[in-house]
Formats: C-alpha cells, structure tokens, sequence
C-alpha cells in the first residue's frame, strides 16, 4: 500500500513570487525518504477560502497526510491554525501554558535584538499564537509560533493536518517533532520503503533519451520515470519500490551502454563531483573571470569546506586589470583582442600562477546585450582550464540573455573542470 501525502504552502509572497517556495520541495523529500508519496503540493495566499479549498481538495484525493505550512505568526493574516482547526471540527482554546513560554521566548527576542513595542499588541500577539484546537497536539515552537498536529474530530474523517511555520528553519527544526507525534506515526504507519535514484547525462537531447524509453517501455514497470534538461544537462530521476530494485538496475545498464559517451554522473551533482575530486585528490584551484564577473567562484565555494580547495578567484574586466593582476600579456590582449583564446588561456595561466594553485580557471566573453561585433557577436565566450594533467579548452556562441549566457559559461566551465579531473564525457 503506497501512502501519500499533500502539502499546501500558504503566504501571498509565496503565490507572487516574492519569496521562492523552500518548504515544498524540502519537505517531499523527507517525506520520500521515509517511504511517503506526495500527490500535490498546492501553494495559497493568506485567505481563509482559499486554504479551506485546499484543505478540501487535498483531502478528496485521498491522502493520508496532509502538511500546511506558513501562517502562524501574531498578525491578522496569520489564519492557519484557525482555518485548520475548523476545517477538521475542532473549536480551539487559549493555552495558558503555551501563551506563558511563547512570552518566554519573545520577551528573550525582544532583549537580544533591543525591540521596543506596546505590551498590549505584543500580548495579544502572543495569545493569538497560544490558541490551540481541541485535541491537537503542540509542537514546541523552534521560533515563537508552534505548530500543531490536528486530526478531525469525533466522527469525521480524514487525513490529520500537520500545522508547520513558515521560515524554513523553523519548520525544519520541528519536523522531527511533528513525525513523532501519535496522529502522524498512525497516518504513516504502512510507509515502504521508496527509492530514488538518479542519472545525468551532458549533451543528450531529451528527444533522444524519449525514443530509449518507448522502446525500454514493456520493462519499465514498477519504475516512476520522469527527466529534466537544464542547459545542456539531462537529468533522469527515478523513484520506485524496493521490489522493483532489479527492473531500475536494467534500465540503469542500458541507459550506460547507449549513453556512454554522455553519461557523467549516476547520482551525484556537477558540483559535488568537482568539489569531490578536488578534495579527493588534494588538489586548489583558482579562477580569473571577465564576463562571469564571479560567478564561478561562488559556484566553487557554494558548499561546506570549499576552503580547503578554493584558493581565491580576480574579477578582470578592464584590460589593465587582466594585465596587473593575472599578467596577461599586453602583446595578446592589442593581438586578439580581450575576447579570445589566447586571452582565456593567459588568464588560467595567470590565475594559476598569482594564486599557486593546482588548477586556473580562465572566462573571458561578450555577455551583452551590447559589446557584441560581427566578429565576437553576444554570447562569443572563451575558457580554459589549466591542471596537472593537462588543459581544457571551449569557445562557445551561446543564445540567449545576459544573465543566461554568464550562468552557462559558469556550467561550461565546471564540466571544464570535471573532465580534466575525472574524465568521462566531453565537456
């Protein structure tokens, strides 16, 4: 028996677009990983109807879970628990109990940041979060909201309603909490165990891979496939039940053997692999970059213990900067131009060098949208990646806006750096 779940993700800023959505996506995987389909995740602003809708349509579908997230701060568009403890038959009360240790915890906020306010609104705040539903379970606040796990009353049927707050670190520091509690481990109790596994091919057309399915198609039973091309990289996630571990396994080895010139990685990101083999093999690296203004540097030290390899990066775009600081020669920059090979090489080569690294990075380009020429239009980009074991070197024509084409220089670049250090397909 499969157990599923639905999310609903409440807040206006969310629905616009001003605040990306971080707990939907986090909150499907852990539910994965502990053997919990998501059927939806359905994103509301903060009106009443609109989260009951939801609360409604989430239910119909039959899930056996159902987890909100946001809306339970002081102010007046923070309805959930309200809405929530209505929806599932449950009037809710003033805890004195909660309302004491939420004042605990705001009066300390209040004392460490400095913060003044009325005693009156902050008590009615603090009041207003303490209300819980009859026969809900708290969950002790991370932040100063807690959250609730409701199921429906006497009589009523369906899913209980785990009740998280908004901000991210909030809701993950309660999460352990809100599995543990009885309503949640009975709703999950027939959990099985779901795998993911995940393959990555570079410089497949997902028409290509489609083809492989259909013809795959009578021995993929069992199997949820589903695949993603971002720039240039093809990404095949697959989620299945543990007994359709050898059915994966079959798929897996064909997809290598029709796919072995472009299969870079049967699990793990483009940057854990670069971050993986520069700490694996003890080796640095340094970056010069022009066009990308940065970008691959703070692609390199996105991740924990980046320092141990990344040794420190120059943003050149003036051609005396590239000339004092990374010593590309005068003679190459009035020969061909900063735009150029021999100009992506000299700054790897200088990179390398001022930093003493094992490995130099160098990006030069026309990004645009102006600058371009008819002879180095926008999008005109050149790298050069200068190692231990040799050299990598592209020019591209790359489409498409300013922001894009820096972003896929910075890919480029880190398959670059992938191929001299594991091999495997060409970047």
């Amino acid at each position: 028996m499969v157990i599923r779940a639905g999310i609903v993700v409440t807040g206006t800023e969310v629905l616009t677009g001003r605040v990306a959505d971080r707990n939907g996506p986090w909150l499907a995987e852990q539910l994965r990983r502990i053997g919990v389909d998501v059927g939806h995740v359905v994103v509301v602003g903060d009106r009443p109807e609109d989260l009951e809708a939801a609360l409604s349509f989430l239910t119909g579908t039959g899930a056996d879970l159902v987890i909100t997230t946001g809306g339970l701060g002081p102010t007046a568009d923070d309805l959930t628990a309200q809405v929530v403890g209505g929806f599932q038959g449950r009037p809710a009360a003033l805890d004195r109990g909660l309302e004491q240790r939420i004042g605990q915890i705001v009066e300390r906020l209040m004392a460490r940041r400095g913060w003044r306010s009325d005693p009156e609104s902050t008590a009615a705040g603090i009041a207003k979060q303490a209300m819980v539903p009859d026969g809900a379970t708290v969950l002790e606040p991370v932040g100063t909201a807690p959250g609730l796990v409701v199921p429906p009353a006497a009589g009523r049927t369906g899913p209980p309603v785990v009740v998280l707050p908004g901000p991210p670190g909030e809701l993950r520091g309660m999460w352990a909490a809100a599995l543990a509690a009885e309503p949640t481990r009975a709703a999950l109790s027939g959990a099985t165990e779901l795998r993911q596994e995940t393959l990555r091919l570079w410089g497949t057309l997902e028409a290509q891979l489609a083809a492989t399915l259909r013809d795959l198609e009578p021995e993929l039973a069992g199997l949820e496939i589903t695949t993603c091309l971002r720039e240039g990289e093809l990404e095949i996630v697959t989620r299945f039940p543990a007994p359709a571990q050898a059915a994966y396994d079959r798929f897996a080895a064909v997809l290598g053997e029709r796919y072995a010139g472009t299969l870079f990685s049967t699990g793990p990101t483009l940057d854990e692999l670069v971050t993986g083999a520069l700490t694996d093999r003890g080796l640095t690296v340094a970056t010069a970059e022009s066009c990308t203004g940065g970008l691959l540097a703070a692609r390199l030290t996105e991740r924990p213990g980046a320092s141990a390899a990344v040794l420190g990066g120059v943003v050149a775009y003036a051609d005396g900067a590239k000339e004092q600081l990374l010593g590309v020669p005068a003679a190459a920059l009035a020969e061909h131009g900063a735009v150029s090979p021999p100009v992506a090489r000299a700054l790897a080569a200088g990179a390398r060098t001022r930093f003493g690294a094992d490995i130099g990075v160098g990006i030069t380009g026309v990004a645009g949208p102006g600058g371009g020429t008819a002879a180095k239009p926008v999008g005109t980009v050149h790298l050069c990646v200068l190692g231990p074991d040799g050299e990598r070197t592209r020019s591209l024509a790359l489409p498409g806006s300013r922001s894009a084409i820096r972003d896929r220089s910075v890919t480029m670049a880190m398959h670059l750096v992938r191929e001299l250090l594991l091999g495997g397909p060409p970047a």
